[in-house]
């Protein structure tokens, strides 16, 4: 596992394999992004056969195929997009180019399997659901954090049980690790091409606030922005919060920000609180603070007493399976289409309507 940088990390493989050998083919292209391995292996260890890949530098492609050796590299996206034997593209662009490439790869008759945030703009996002109506493809996201977490799919579960009773609210922390900002590619400092970062990171985190609340919708009661550590880099959102009312009754809270400290020893504590009329859950996903219990962690407190749960290795990762399944039937037991659209267009309101915070201290 990839520990140093967020953009990095995927979870160890996990085999549980839905479909048989060549039933599932899917194609990889545009690998701007890390979580493009993520994706990848959730869909082969669900069992789908990885037949191509394409990018724009040669190199990231060999980069690819000496990980995944089975792949064979295109020479263009035309000659991935006129393969009838692909079902679905998983692509990690720039976040910017994401729901061109999507329309184009719904036009192609396939389906489409992007990194979050899926797009960064209402326009975009009108013109994803209208290629979505026209063509009858899907358009679905990577929202790693809870479907690509052990931890948070625990959770899903404990909740659908009723563990906790009603729940009431959810709060979300995403802190992540810039690293050398040298290394970072340019669009990663461009807001007009990154989408802000309650668009980006953010969106994780109202997509695990509608699963958990069982909400379809929500309002944005307040949200910020704010640059307090990249003063060279001035559209580089380093810190953003927002409350969020949801349509169960619910309530939200999300901060992400960029200064995870070089003393953790991963890229980003991240955390999520779910409190319920009958007890509360915390989730400790990528690490435990002070202790060896690794990440994966639930913490579970409810009538009976107080338990601890590690999750790794215990329910694995459905998503993949509930998604390849869903291309060859038609169906939507992975993530609806509406609710994949519904956190990334409340992550775009928080962002368009965050005050923009600075540094007053002299």
């Amino acid at each position: 596992m990839a520990v140093s940088e967020g953009a990095n990390y995927a979870p160890a493989p996990m085999p549980k394999p839905v479909v048989e050998p060549g039933e599932f083919v899917f194609a990889a292209m545009h690998l701007d992004h890390g979580h493009i391995g993520g994706m990848t292996q959730g869909l082969l260890d669900a069992g789908g056969t990885l037949k191509w890949v394409y990018d724009t530098q040669p190199e990231r492609a060999a980069a690819f195929q000496e990980k995944f050796p089975q792949v064979t590299i295109a020479s263009s996206e035309e000659e991935v997009l006129a393969d009838p034997e692909v079902h679905l593209v998983a692509a990690a662009a720039v976040p910017v180019d994401r729901a061109p490439l999507g329309i184009r790869v719904m036009e192609a008759g396939k389906d489409y399997f992007t990194d979050k945030t899926p797009l960064i703009s209402h326009a975009q996002l009108a013109e994803a659901k209208a290629a979505v109506e026209r063509t009858g493809r899907k358009y679905a996201v990577y929202y790693s954090e809870r479907i690509h977490v052990e931890a948070a799919v625990l959770a899903g579960q404990l909740i659908e049980r009723g563990a906790i009773g009603r729940v009431l609210q959810v709060q979300g922390m995403g802190p992540h690790r810039m690293g050398d900002p040298s290394t970072r590619p340019d669009w990663f400092f461009e807001r007009a091409r990154y989408g802000g970062i309650l668009t980006d990171i953010g969106s994780h985190n109202f997509e695990q606030m509608l699963t958990f609340t069982g909400s379809e919708d929500g309002e944005i009661l307040s949200s910020a922005i704010g640059n307090f550590g990249n003063p060279e880099h001035p559209e580089l959102d380093d810190y953003g919060d927002a409350h969020i009312a949801l349509s169960s009754g619910a309530t939200g809270f999300v901060r992400v920000d960029w200064f995870t400290p070089a003393g953790l020893r991963t890229w980003g504590d991240g955390r999520t609180f779910i409190l319920g009329t009958e007890g509360y859950i915390e989730l400790r996903k990528y690490v435990d603070v002070t202790t060896d219990n690794g990440g994966g962690q639930v913490i579970l407190v409810d009538g009976e007493g107080e338990h601890r749960i590690d999750a790794t290795g215990k329910v694995g990762y459905p998503f993949f399976g509930d998604l390849i399944l869903d291309v060859l039937h038609r169906t939507e037991n992975a993530m609806t289409q509406e609710h994949a659209f519904k956190a990334v267009e409340l992550a775009l309101e928080a962002q368009e309507k965050a005050r923009e915070l600075t540094d007053r201290r002299g």
